[in-house]
């Protein structure tokens, strides 16, 4: 049977922004795996939708998306920050349905505090490089300044340039933007998680949008194991996909023996 791994990604992200992991991880697993992106309402595809305000209504509409076909064959998460706490969400309420998630620099406020879940010093230029400026590629430029640390300018540059040619295809408005940070700021996470579902927790050892901090606390309030890459950024599959995708591929194969 066709394992399936479904990736998805973060706030007011869609699945352009994987910049090709998804491809790259179906080549490292192989043969009996295929690997689809997930876009959430008012992101990617749905940008015309209206972003739900909470987690929940996020899964929901994933869970939707996917249908009973997929959801039956029980498929791997890879969920990257906001899309981790629906990765959380989704193991709380359906349990047994995924194969697993690998939770990827995400966090919850019931085991992190705010300013380690967005790192204070980011305050003054998300506000006038990201939230504030109407230069689209500026702005695209700021985001992967803060997110990635391994990029060589030149490349960060073009992926810049990529993603503003995103934005402006297929924008994400002020209010869903809004919508989605609210449903982040609010969601508490499960207290433990259920059995039965191996989980990752996966994180950029020099993030410098969300602390480190937040996924070590993830790991042992669950008691599940965390896989760092000590220098990449938030933006983990751009920053090392190669590395990720064999973490990925070794999680699998350990919680299928």
């Amino acid at each position: 049977m066709t394992t399936t791994w479904i990736l998805l990604r973060g706030l007011i992200r869609e699945q352009a922004h994987w910049q090709g992991f998804d491809r790259r991880l179906a080549e490292v697993l192989g043969e009996g795996n295929e690997v689809r992106c997930v876009d959430l309402p008012g992101n990617g595809r749905r940008h015309h939708e209206r972003s739900p305000c909470t987690v929940a209504a996020m899964v929901d509409a994933a869970r939707a998306e996917l249908g009973d076909q997929v959801l039956s064959r029980r498929p791997r998460l890879v969920a990257l920050s906001l899309g981790g706490m629906v990765g959380m969400d989704w193991l709380r309420r359906f349990p047994g349905e995924l194969g697993g998630a690998a939770l990827i620099n995400s966090s919850t406020a019931r085991f992190s505090p705010f300013y380690q879940r967005l790192q204070i010093g980011n305050y003054p230029r998300l506000l006038s490089d990201v939230l504030l400026s109407r230069d689209t590629e500026g702005k695209e430029r700021a985001i992967l300044e803060l997110t990635t640390n391994l990029l060589a300018p030149d490349r960060l540059a073009e992926v810049a340039r990529q993603w503003a040619l995103i934005a402006g295809q297929r924008p994400v408005s002020t209010a869903n933007s809004l919508r989605q940070l609210w449903a982040a700021t609010r969601f508490r996470a499960p207290v433990q998680l259920p059995e039965g579902s191996p989980v990752l927790i996966v994180n950029g050892g020099g993030d410098r949008l969300v602390s480190p901090r937040c996924s070590q606390a993830l790991s042992r309030a669950w008691n599940r194991p965390l896989s760092v890459h000590p220098r990449a950024g938030h933006d983990l599959s751009l920053d090392a996909p190669d590395w990720l995708a064999r973490e990925l591929k070794s999680w699998a194969t350990a919680s299928d023996s």
